[in-house]
């Protein structure tokens, strides 16, 4: 049986660039696989799959941008083949590096069914291996959870003992939309075994109650730590060394009274994205906040339907080819309910770094 045709259009496409970009200088497939597999290993028999008229594999998505990055340069094969960065492109080649990026995107998108309208942009919780992903959430300790959450418990309900339980069932929910066939589970901290973590990890929630973050930050060595601090009794807060200077980023709380307690008006989430320090093949994310509801900010960053392109959008803007990037972001609370940031107004971004530039950004002023 002949192969799809969007597939056949893909590897015929990725055939053309490479034996016809240069004409005078035409690549063999081993010598690809080295320009575009970097760091990672990538063999002559992989790009030949990708590139196969009967049977094509279908590469990975960054791979794909791989392809515009390397055949947007000739200086991609000087001395060597291999990636320049796209930084350090002119004007010219940055151009060719967007145009051929988003024609292979839309190819890519095509050979994967992704709807009219959403082609070529990014998908952060779309993955093109089989997996799987395991979510980790936070055990609540027993003096903060409910009696329904004793196993003893004629209706013991284990979900009611996880912290953070409205992000994860919001993402875990959305992950499993968009990779269908792709195993998916949850567990609380206390049960993650060492396999769990050699797939996709999402790690949902601080440090608090959750013994799996403290120890993946500590193997991560990202900008960002959580530490305890004596103006904030009810969670971590963040703390980053900018050029030298320590920042702390603190929640907003109104005024306490006598006949009501202060509450939370803003609060502070963290997206990170970045390869598992367990398994660099896969990937780790992170969905952090001081407070649950900057964790659910750094969740509905990207799941909710109105903001979630444009939040997109601001990622491939601002991190096209990186694998490794965070965001530090501000969640605005309105009567108790945390709102989607979005990364385009002014002041949403307290902090972002990306794990292949020396250099990080402030995005806001930083409140000590």
């Amino acid at each position: 049986m002949p192969p799809a045709l969007p597939a056949l259009e893909l590897a015929l496409r990725l055939r053309q660039l490479r034996l016809e970009q240069w004409p005078d200088n035409r690549l063999t497939q081993g010598l690809l696989a080295k320009g575009i597999g970097g760091d990672d290993s990538l063999s002559p028999a992989t790009v030949a799959s990708w590139e196969n008229k009967t049977s094509p594999k279908l590469p990975p998505r960054e791979r794909v941008v791989a392809y515009a990055q390397f055949f947007a340069t000739r200086r991609s094969l000087e001395p060597e083949p291999h990636l320049v960065r796209v930084d350090g492109f002119s004007d010219e080649e940055m151009a060719t590096y967007e145009d051929l990026r988003d024609e292979l995107l839309e190819l890519h998108a095509a050979v994967r069914g992704t709807p009219e309208g959403q082609r070529g942009a990014r998908r952060s919780w779309l993955f093109t291996d089989a997996g799987p992903l395991t979510l980790v959430c936070a055990q609540l300790p027993g003096t903060e959870a409910g009696p329904l959450a004793n196993p003893n418990h004629l209706n013991y309900t284990e979900l009611l003992s996880y912290a953070d339980i409205t992000s994860m069932v919001e993402l875990h929910g959305h992950i499993r939309a968009e990779n269908p066939e792709m195993d998916v589970f949850f567990k609380s901290s206390p049960e993650v075994k060492a396999d769990d973590l050699s797939g996709h990890v999402v790690i949902i929630g601080g440090i608090g109650w959750n013994e799996v973050t403290r120890r993946i930050l500590e193997l991560t060595r990202i900008p960002v730590m959580q530490e305890e601090d004596p103006a904030i009794t009810s969670g971590e807060v963040f703390v980053a060394n900018i050029a030298g200077k320590v920042n702390k980023y603190l929640p907003r709380l109104s005024e306490a009274s006598e006949d009501s307690p202060a509450k939370l008006l803003e609060d502070v989430g963290l997206l990170v994205r970045m390869p598992n320090p367990v398994n660099s093949n896969t990937t780790l994310t992170m969905c952090n906040g001081i407070h649950s509801r900057g964790v659910y900010g750094a969740v509905r960053s990207l799941t909710d339907k109105r903001l979630r392109e444009s939040n997109e959008r601001y990622i491939s803007q601002h991190f096209p080819d990186n694998k490794e990037f965070g965001i530090l972001m501000r969640v605005q609370v309105i009567e108790g309910r945390a709102m989607t940031p979005d990364f385009s107004i002014a002041g949403t971004v307290l902090y972002q770094w990306s794990g292949k530039s020396s250099q990080s950004t402030a995005r806001s002023k930083e409140r000590a």
